[in-house]
């Protein structure tokens, strides 16, 4: 379970980075995998409106953006903290959110779907230092909309008001535990997955497949993982087409190594595919052989004949 915290105060170890740092000490310590991006410390371009997301579906802009692209894709919870700076966002987390328009566009123009947007959440962490009625009302309905972008459901947020000097959220009576509960309540539904890595040779296609058909079809019940015994550079572009066939989303993926694949937690299975390989890493845990034939190198239509195939043994993997 991957839980991104987007921290976008300029001040790093000020109170929103505490509160937050909070929230994802407790997820860590029930075992979710968390990582924090200061996001101001971060080189993000604003959005130049230059229309190629809606065209191409990808943003142009050669930034640390486009190392966010893939975390966002991969995270099971994405937790937006953000103080408060004219009843809105700060200008370095907006910059972020209205990158992540390449994300609407592909959802809403290109029509494709993202395996993990049916579970994916969004979560809001935000702090002002006045007492205003509408506060929050701006950042609120901010994440609402930045959440959809992303293909997170936003499960609301903590907010306090008069929260101002260096420190002072600690001296806050409730915010702290505030922030432990609620991410024991959105964490701890994902750690009772089960988990499966799917293995083959490159991870360019046949376990990337699978693995986004697990997601898809079963990201509440299954954390499903792929890798490669000697992974590629990139994922196979053939692939990603006949997925897109199915309206399913590869976009932001790339090939990684079995140490990578098992990095944060023993599989409760791992699924060869096909490709006659033993793999010492494995020794003791429960491997089941898919004999799927190798598409590179081959036509569309066996690519297509491939895909189905590996869905159909997803959903009876699923049953």
């Amino acid at each position: 379970m991957f839980v991104l915290g987007l921290q976008g105060s300029p001040r790093i170890k000020g109170n929103t980075g505490i509160l937050l740092s909070t929230f994802l000490t407790e997820a860590g310590s029930l075992g979710a995998h968390t990582k924090r991006l200061d996001v101001a410390r971060m080189s993000i371009t604003p959005c130049q409106e230059c229309g190629t997301c809606e065209k191409e579906g990808f943003c142009p802009i050669d930034d640390d953006m486009q190392q966010i692209y893939p975390l966002l894709r991969s995270a099971d919870l994405v937790v937006m903290a953000t103080p408060i700076f004219f009843y809105g966002a700060t200008a370095q987390m907006k910059a972020l959110i209205d990158r992540s328009q390449a994300l609407w566009a592909r959802k809403y123009i290109h029509r494709l779907s993202d395996p993990g947007r049916k579970w994916r959440h969004g979560f809001l962490l935000s702090l002002g230092a006045t007492k205003g009625k509408n506060l929050f009302d701006g950042v609120s309905l901010t994440a609402k909309y930045f959440f959809d972008a992303v293909g997170a459901h936003f499960e609301g947020g903590l907010t306090y008001r008069q929260i101002e000097g260096p420190g002072e959220i600690k001296q806050h009576p409730t915010a702290l535990i505030d922030a432990r509960e609620k991410a024991g309540a959105l964490v701890t539904p994902f750690l009772n997955r089960k988990k499966i890595l799917f293995v083959c040779t490159g991870n360019t296609c046949r376990s990337q497949m699978a693995s986004a058909f697990a997601q898809y079809h079963a990201g509440d019940r299954i954390e499903a993982e792929s890798a490669g015994s000697c992974p590629a550079q990139e994922i196979n572009p053939l692939m990603v087409e006949v997925m897109e066939e199915k309206g399913i989303d590869m976009a932001f993926r790339r090939p990684k190594s079995i140490k990578e694949g098992i990095r944060y937690g023993k599989p409760d299975l791992i699924i060869s595919m096909g490709c006659g390989e033993t793999y010492p890493l494995f020794s003791g845990m429960r491997n089941e052989e898919w004999p799927v034939s190798d598409p590179i190198g081959k036509p569309i239509e066996t690519m297509r004949r491939i895909r189905d195939e590996i869905e159909e043994r997803v959903r009876r993997l699923i049953l």
